[in-house]
């Protein structure tokens, strides 16, 4: 089998394909919304499609600097052989997605032992805000990100790509300088404060009018181990609740995290696994 190359005209149809698997699907759903098929951005949407007579039954979803996203439901070995072909001779800078389906793409693309700087598959998680569990704590506020020392925010986020996303430390500074830009451009992340000191951080790494992606949680070591975290977490909830927001996804990069996620609500739904390679990584051409 093969995989049709999508265009514009496809959006709407996977778009409704994507939404009916929102909590694996938060990226490309945001990026397809936001930048389009075939845009010129580095993160608009290339998709091929396996297609039934109602529309899509799998989507593969690749960004153009080269993040591969598949959402790929019941794929079978001719359906990877196909991805592997439509990639072929593609550069990749890493994979993500639900985490079955990302190791079967990186076994069909040959990249399964290609280095890597992250390789981790994370408990993923759901909740319904009807359900959002708001610890008590009348000391606590939560302000915009834009309303913090921006020096705090970088070191923070430097200390989070090396410890989390395995950024090397020589790149980790010009790394943070560029997210908090983006965080703060986009006003999507919020900072913890007890009293006047700030504790934690917070944001959505993706977000839709009713479901929004938790990322970029973030505690300073000496500070761990006293719920701000999830304070944290719970208080963005309750202003996106208060927003409309009806939905929020995440996933845990440590079992403390995870214990924190489900304290306030979160119910675990499968696995989700990104992968970053060390360098980009070409696909190898199929056999002819």
């Amino acid at each position: 089998m093969t995989l049709r190359r999508a265009t514009s005209g496809d959006a709407a149809a996977i778009d409704r394909f994507l939404l009916g698997r929102v909590e694996s699907s938060m990226f490309p759903l945001a990026n397809l919304r936001e930048h389009g098929i075939d845009g010129p951005a580095p993160r608009s949407m290339r998709f091929w499609l396996n297609e039934g007579p109602a529309g899509p039954r799998q989507v593969f979803g690749l960004t153009r600097e080269g993040m591969a996203m598949p959402q790929m439901p019941g794929a079978a070995a001719a359906d990877w052989r196909a991805v592997a072909a439509a990639l072929a001779g593609r550069r990749l800078i890493g994979v993500l997605g639900e985490a079955g389906q990302v190791r079967a793409c990186l076994a069909a693309t040959g990249l399964t032992g290609a280095p890597t700087l992250l390789d981790h598959d994370e408990p993923a998680f759901t909740l319904d805000l009807g359900d959002l569990r708001i610890p008590a704590r009348p000391d606590a506020r939560l302000d915009p990100a834009a309303q913090a020392d921006r020096a705090l925010l970088v070191g923070w986020r430097r200390a989070y790509h090396t410890e989390v996303l395995g950024t090397p430390a020589a790149d980790a500074e010009a790394r943070a300088e560029q997210d908090i830009a983006g965080f703060l451009a986009r006003g999507t992340h919020r900072i913890l404060r007890i009293g006047a000191q700030p504790v934690a951080m917070t944001g959505f790494n993706a977000t839709l009018p009713d479901t929004v992606q938790i990322g970029a949680v973030f505690t300073p070591p000496e500070l761990r181990g006293r719920g701000y975290a999830r304070l944290a977490v719970a208080l963005h909830l309750q202003e996106a609740r208060r927003a409309g927001v009806t939905r929020a996804v995440l996933f845990a990069a440590s079992d403390a995290a995870a214990k924190a996620y489900r304290a306030i609500g979160f119910a675990r739904w499968g696995s989700f696994a990104l992968v970053l390679f060390d360098g980009a990584q070409q696909v190898a051409p199929c056999p002819a």
